[in-house]
């Protein structure tokens, strides 16, 4: 915030005197424009639609009269004479040409006094009319520094108060304020005093729900998915690979202040192809767990609409949501099927801008979002996704070796309440050999189906039918899966 504060400052003394200020957080704008303006000794004007404008912001500053038609607001400005005039929620506005007019006039005034008009909000476009004087500015999220400055001082303010236990390490401390970040610093607050109010005490255990305060944010927007994140990589067999690499990354993911000063900067994500049912979903929910962050879900068929234009924007929304809620895993499951026509016109071109706008992102996204995607046909994918930059890793993931179906065994009847070692483990890891562990898995229901049937417990019998009478994927699409893993040879890293 201090760097987009120094722009603005220094953008209003150089005379720019229309400023676009994108933002979510209207609230913070006027605390930031506010102190501005008292800085350069200009007065500080706010206005909304329901109330017009106010002089100031705080609770005692008086309004002016007949100001919260936005023509009517913004004829006030040059009989003001000067200041700082921060208009929240004017875009939809900006098309009504007497209001474009209106804005003008101001902008001329402010070329021969001190002062300048700030319009905040998120897409704003203005008519030609206004486009050569104005220039846009960011007002990223609260970052790092300012939850944890928040958290320390929420911590000061109540242990004043009451009695309170914060039994968190440096790591834990550090993992809650990750998660506070991708809120607003009165959403963070709240939570974390909420925390502190239930029980008298911050706990190790209090990280992760911190984290799932986020939840709410997610869903309003209706394009992304909150997925709880609980499965461990130990519910992962095989990969040891990919499982290595990911190992490598979990200290910087836990402490990004420490690994920037390193040198290190956040973790861009891994695109997983392979054959279908052996794991790469698993694993995507699996990073989010072990490295305690949120998971995220992009579901392409959200993002389509029937309207022109809404597609891109939809699309941008849910980037936006993804940025602001960082450090965050994003998984994208199915590529292919988002992109799978972005060669062509067959949709009015609409999936072709979708996928460069992707493109763009993967490329240039702000915020510490580690994108996890996968896909299984590889045949559909544009190539671009390949390309070094978008992604830290290309990994395949190939059908489970004779140890790895071994474990998976293992996993699912423990899963479901059965001692695996009353069963023939490695005599149904050869029998199933080229089943996937999708496969592998729907074998145990069966034969607890089977088991159930026939009023007695499950035997190792039962598993070694079920998988007789499996026609795995590996035998009815075999010459894909061997095209598969011929493109993938040099081409990909091995998951195993």
């Amino acid at each position: 915030m201090k760097d987009t504060a120094v722009e603005l400052e220094l953008l209003i003394r150089s005379k720019y005197t229309l400023i676009l200020l994108d933002t979510a957080e209207p609230e913070r704008a006027d605390e930031m424009l506010a102190l501005i303006a008292s800085q350069l000794s200009l007065l500080f004007f706010s206005w909304t639609r329901s109330r017009g404008i106010r002089r100031g912001i705080q609770p005692g500053d008086p309004f002016i009269e007949k100001t919260a038609e936005p023509a009517a607001a913004l004829a006030r400005v040059p009989e003001e004479g000067f200041g700082v005039f921060h208009f929240r929620g004017l875009g939809p506005f900006l098309d009504d040409p007497v209001v474009a007019s209106h804005v003008l006039d101001g902008v001329l005034h402010f070329g021969a006094r001190r002062g300048a008009i700030v319009i905040s909000g998120h897409d704003l476009h203005l008519p030609d009319s206004l486009r050569p004087h104005a220039v846009t500015l960011h007002l990223p999220a609260p970052g790092f520094n300012e939850h944890r400055q928040m958290l320390e001082r929420v911590i000061r303010e109540y242990s004043a108060k009451m009695p309170l236990k914060v039994e968190l390490s440096q790591e834990e401390r550090t993992r809650m304020v990750n998660n506070l970040v991708g809120l607003t610093l009165t959403e963070g607050e709240k939570v974390v005093t909420k925390l502190i109010m239930e029980d008298g005490a911050l706990r190790g255990s209090d990280v992760k729900r911190v984290g799932a305060a986020k939840r709410q944010v997610v869903e309003q927007d209706g394009l992304l998915e909150y997925w709880p994140a609980e499965e461990s990589l130990g519910q992962v067999a095989g990969l040891t690979g990919l499982k290595a690499w990911l190992g490598k990354r979990r200290a910087v993911v836990h402490d990004p202040q420490r690994a920037a000063k390193f040198g290190l900067g956040f973790p861009r994500g891994v695109l997983l192809l392979g054959v279908p049912g052996c794991g790469k979903s698993l694993v995507a929910k699996a990073i989010a767990s072990e490295w305690g962050l949120p998971l995220l879900k992009l579901d392409p068929a959200n993002l389509y609409d029937k309207y022109i234009g809404d597609s891109e924007k939809n699309f941008k929304r849910a980037m936006r949501t993804a940025e602001r809620m960082a450090p965050i895993v994003l998984w994208i499951d199915e590529l292919e099927k988002a992109f799978a026509s972005s060669g062509g016109d067959e949709d009015g071109g609409v999936s072709k801008r979708v996928f460069g706008t992707f493109l763009s992102w993967l490329q240039e996204r702000k915020g510490d979002v580690f994108v996890t995607a996968t896909s299984n046909d590889i045949a559909k994918l544009p190539p671009e996704f390949i390309r070094k930059g978008r992604f830290d890793e290309v990994f395949f993931v190939d059908l489970p070796k004779g140890d790895a179906r071994h474990e998976i065994f293992r996993i699912h009847l423990q899963k479901r309440s059965q001692d695996a070692a009353r069963f023939d483990l490695p005599a149904l890891a050869t029998a199933s050999e080229g089943f996937s562990g999708a496969e592998i898995e729907q074998v145990v229901v069966g034969a607890l189906y089977a088991a159930f049937a026939d009023g007695r417990g499950l035997e190792t019998a039962h598993l070694l039918a079920e998988i007789a009478a499996t026609r795995p994927l590996s035998g009815t699409m075999h010459e894909k899966i061997t095209e598969l893993r011929r493109w993938a040879s040099d081409r990909t890293v091995s998951a195993d």
